[in-house]
């Protein structure tokens, strides 16, 4: 006979005997699901999830509830604390937390984190003040960076303000490293890359500009106390086919012309040019070739449209600047006419998948696709190369020419030698470098302190009560039904003939506003206290997502099945109770949770509480 409880003459609860021993049991039976430890760093963080995703971890809810007050310069210093950049990657960032956005779980476009970053970046007052001190002794030890990228910058910027010495070398007369010549000026305003350089550079930077190291074992004799590479991959391919060899002058690899274009060392190109690739790369060759006397500008790719390494708004871009992407054409030779570039020939392909799931380019028996052309931009890759680096000098390489490093403390297999960037693990994006600057800092840092690399501080983390009275929170949780706010652009008329001219105009304040109010606070926790639970399926029946129900304890795959919204995202955990009062426990599934804060506000004895929790990666300043 199942047991019964009653609330109000209401029936809430029922659970045979045999169901209501084993979960009275679940602390000890060993394939029931333990309570969930909050106490873990990670659980929270990977709550949070546009936080989680993002390489840097720049908490995020944070700094947009400080948007939301107009408190811009705050919001600021919390994304320069972690991101370095935010002017410049809130414009070019490849936004790994949208993708990872839980306003995704419940429409179809997550928050424009990215652009609201822009807006702090806007809209702050002067923040020299905020910046760290640098102090006038220094400590002994002199550093050596290796490219003046970001990566580079971010290891500057966590060590001088504990007294380090630092040097930069750059072949380039100016720092920024892929920032400046990989990224076009009507994407990235020069006045935007400058002003955030500078809060590094005027830090105290020892500049050696336009030097080219050729031997890391001569950098080494210098007797620096540690090195690091931030050397990016600056090699790009280019397509050796039938004709190139004739057509050579009109060939350009898609990184080093962009990065003359940003030196003004080219100001024009043909009026028919064809880009070939499909990544970043190719949309901002075939967008700064329009603006440099492009009239019929190409993309052709290989792959599918739903392959192309491009983000999704980066093509969009350039298709709204009438720039056609053809698919499925494979490169074969390049034409002549006089002994000069005049098109290239393509293979039409279809796709299709051997039995491995292994994706195959097979030919289609269609005539070839010729397509006219003065210049060819290949944007199809980059390379790292490391000819400067010795290899009896103990740096082991691996087979893809990479270095042999530690993931998490970015040394190489040479103690004094670190990594980061792309110079580390390949071509990735700016976000990543500026991760790996902060890893690779406190490193040297334990290094030259002459502690184990390996040893690294806990991240810090905080876990505060919201509550204002009983049912009310310092934080706005009302949920707004907005859906995502375009970004105003300037007119296409205007920025095709200008390269300097910014096409995204950011949000005004006002619709940075209604941005933020899409936020769902999800660093703002829902905390439950099993003593204080009565059982009373209050916020089971408030809850709009069903995501809370007490049921008896199980093995978890089971038991994710079991919920009243089964938890099918194996991703995020769920947050399960000890065992209360009638053997059952509670089980969250965190994947559909809202942070709407109406379990607690329903709450009649407190047991549910919204908790905002901080966390922030360990730098070298905490070490």
């Amino acid at each position: 006979m199942p047991l019964i409880a009653y609330s109000g003459g209401k029936i809430f609860y029922t659970l045979s005997p045999c169901l209501h021993r084993c979960a009275a049991k679940s602390t000890w039976h060993p394939n029931l699901m333990k309570p969930t430890d909050i106490s873990n760093p990670d659980y929270f963080h990977k709550v949070v999830d546009c936080q989680w995703a993002c390489p840097a971890h720049t908490p995020v809810p944070e700094y947009i509830r400080l948007i939301a007050e107009k408190r811009y310069t705050d919001a600021y210093m919390i994304n320069w604390e972690s991101n370095v950049f935010p002017g410049i990657l809130g414009r070019t960032c490849d936004r790994p937390c949208e993708p990872a956005c839980r306003r995704g779980r419940v429409e179809e476009q997550p928050v424009a984190i990215c652009r609201l970053k822009r807006v702090a970046a806007d809209y702050k007052s002067d923040i020299k003040d905020r910046l760290p001190g640098v102090p006038k002794r220094k400590n002994g030890r002199h550093i050596a960076l290796v490219g003046a990228g970001p990566a580079s910058l971010t290891v500057a910027r966590d060590l001088l303000p504990l007294g380090y010495e630092i040097t930069v070398f750059d072949r380039d007369a100016a720092a920024g490293g892929a920032m400046r010549t990989q990224i076009p000026r009507f994407r990235l305003p020069a006045e935007v890359l400058e002003e955030e350089l500078n809060y590094v550079l005027h830090m105290g930077v020892k500049r050696r500009f336009g030097t080219e190291i050729t031997s890391m074992k001569e950098l080494l004799a210098e007797d620096f106390d540690a090195v690091f590479v931030g050397t990016g991959a600056p090699l790009g391919k280019t397509l050796d086919l039938p004709g190139f060899a004739e057509a050579k002058p009109n060939i350009h690899t898609g990184i080093e012309w962009l990065a003359n274009v940003a030196f003004e060392h080219i100001d024009s190109i043909g009026e028919t040019v064809i880009v070939l690739g499909g990544g970043n790369t190719a949309m901002d060759c075939c967008r700064s070739s329009k603006r440099l006397g492009g009239e019929d500008v190409k993309v052709v790719v290989r792959s599918g449209f739903d392959e192309m390494k491009a983000s999704p708004w980066e093509i969009e871009d350039a298709m709204n600047e009438d720039i056609p992407i053809l698919n499925f054409c494979v490169p074969k030779r390049y034409l002549l006419k006089d002994g000069k570039l005049c098109g290239m020939e393509f293979e039409k392909v279809r796709r299709e998948y051997d039995g491995n799931g292994r994706r195959l380019l097979i030919p289609t028996g269609e005539e070839p696709l010729v397509l006219p052309c003065d210049d060819v931009l290949c944007a199809i890759g980059q390379d790292n190369a490391f000819p400067w680096i010795e290899r009896d000098l103990g740096i082991e390489f691996d087979r893809w020419e990479l270095p042999v490093l530690d993931k998490t403390t970015f040394q190489s297999t040479h103690e004094k030698v670190f990594f980061g960037g792309d110079a580390a693990l390949g071509p990735d994006n700016i976000i990543t470098a500026v991760a790996h600057g902060h890893a690779a800092a406190l490193s040297i840092h334990l290094l030259c302190e002459g502690r184990d690399v390996k040893d690294r501080p806990a991240d810090l983390t905080t876990l505060a009560s919201q509550k204002m009275g009983i049912h009310q929170w310092s934080y706005d949780n009302d949920i707004s039904n907005d859906v995502r706010y375009v970004v105003p652009h300037a007119a296409k008329e205007k920025t095709l003939n200008d390269i300097n001219i910014e096409v995204e105009l950011g949000f005004d304040e006002d619709l940075g506003y209604a941005e933020t109010q899409r936020c769902l606070n999800c660093d703002v926790q829902t905390v439950f206290t099993t003593r204080s639970c009565i059982e009373c399926d209050a916020c089971v029946d408030i809850c709009p997502t069903d995501c809370i129900t007490f049921t008896a304890n199980g093995e978890e795959g089971e038991l994710r099945q079991r919920l009243l919204a089964p938890a099918e995202n194996g991703e995020q955990d769920l947050y399960v109770s000890d065992t209360l009062g009638t053997g059952r426990i509670m089980a969250k599934n965190e994947d559909l949770c809202l942070h709407c804060g109406l379990c607690a506000e329903r709450c009649p004895t407190a047991a549910w509480d919204m908790q905002k929790y901080l966390f922030n990666t360990a730098k070298a300043v905490n070490a």
